[in-house]
């Protein structure tokens, strides 16, 4: 339970693409006492400034840093929201951390090994009575959300298939291309047939179709390709794919892909900076619409051929929203009393669908179902 002042966030990643947006989201509410926190005090100063909410608190920290524990310790969280990225190539340092101060935890991380592995400290945090959330992204706490939605329409699912396209003038940080550019071109496994089989980060190409119309995606190794075989039992296949609104960006990814598959290129990740600046030379193209579609496939309950398509659109640059909304629907919900759980695991069953659109009404992002007849 919170305290008189409000339930004490501790928002780690402030100034980021996502971080920002979690505040903006938390600020102003009378159920928590913010504090941002990041890395560069003058960058943290602006953003406070920015929400124009005196009571948001600054605290300069750094995950890297050996003092850590202390540093959490000594802001009394009793929610750390993490939500600095690249997660492929952190340990649990800051969940851990979190756990030693008996803080809940939450974080925006997308890396399958890091989201699934989480489980590893799930005997720890209920011993301490704490609850450890990874994943609370668009993959896997909003993709869960839907299949969650939709699965009672069938008597059998077969197929989950889902994919994901920014509009190209959505701001993009260094974090998120770094994750994509670290599975291009790499081995990635896929639930396909009923069994493990071998994909590459970028590549299985193919147009999927959104609400505005016909995008090329590619392969992307998220959690969610390791978590739905075992949470929806019995399907055959499970895909994921993303890709960029622009031809010419999306097929340069493509390309490195392949350079990195081939074994001419060793590791895109540490090129993350230099590439999102290159990808910037053709902001004025493309459009700020970005979207997100869901495709089921199975029998329902008179063993005939089912196939729903769930599409949401998000316009006028409000994509970022998206990723930075779980954060916010699990922080009200634990601010008001409403998340019991213990234990550590991947975001998912956390929240329903409702709650989550609900979180997203006052943006331009809408939704849509359909029932495909091929």
């Amino acid at each position: 339970m919170g305290s008189i002042t409000g339930m004490r966030v501790l928002l780690i990643g402030a100034t980021g693409v996502f971080g920002a947006r979690i505040a903006a989201r938390l600020a102003h509410d009378a159920r928590f006492e913010l504090i941002i926190a990041g890395r560069t005090q003058t960058a943290l100063e602006r953003l406070r400034n920015d929400l124009g909410d005196p009571s948001v608190q600054v605290a300069v920290i750094d995950v890297e840093a050996v003092d850590l524990q202390d540093m959490l310790r000594s802001h009394a969280p009793e929610l750390v929201i993490h939500a600095a990225g690249p997660f492929q190539s952190q340990d649990y340092r800051v969940a851990r951390a979190s756990l030693a101060c008996g803080s809940d935890y939450v974080d925006l991380a997308d890396g399958r090994e890091f989201v699934a592995g989480i489980r590893v400290l799930d005997d720890e945090a209920r011993k301490a009575g704490c609850l450890l959330i990874s994943g609370a992204s668009t993959v896997p706490a909003l993709s869960s959300a839907v299949v969650d939605h939709l699965r009672d329409r069938f008597a059998a699912l077969a197929s989950i298939e889902h994919a994901i396209s920014p509009g190209n003038r959505t701001p993009r940080g260094d974090a998120t291309v770094a994750a994509i550019l670290g599975y291009c071109g790499r081995r990635v496994p896929v639930w396909r047939n009923g069994r493990w089989q071998a994909g590459y980060g970028w590549l299985s190409t193919r147009r999927s179709w959104f609400m505005s119309g016909p995008r090329w995606v590619g392969l992307c190794d998220v959690p969610d390709l390791a978590l739905f075989p075992e949470r929806y039992h019995g399907v055959q296949q499970v895909m994921f794919r993303a890709g960029l609104e622009l031809r010419r960006l999306h097929f340069g990814v493509w390309l490195l892909a392949w350079l990195v598959r081939l074994g001419v290129l060793k590791n895109l990740a540490r090129h993350a900076r230099r590439l999102r600046r290159i990808s910037e030379w053709f902001l004025h193209a493309g459009s700020d619409e970005g979207g997100m579609v869901v495709m089921l496939r199975g029998l329902d309950a008179n063993a005939k051929p089912l196939t729903l398509r769930w599409s949401l659109h998000a316009a006028a640059g409000d994509g970022p929203y998206i990723p930075a909304m779980p954060a916010v629907v699990l922080a009200r919900k634990k601010a008001d009393c409403l998340l019991k759980d213990r234990g550590a695991m991947p975001c998912m069953g956390l929240f329903n669908l409702d709650e989550a659109l609900a979180a997203l009404s006052d943006y331009q992002i809408s939704t849509r179902l359909e029932t495909l007849t091929t």
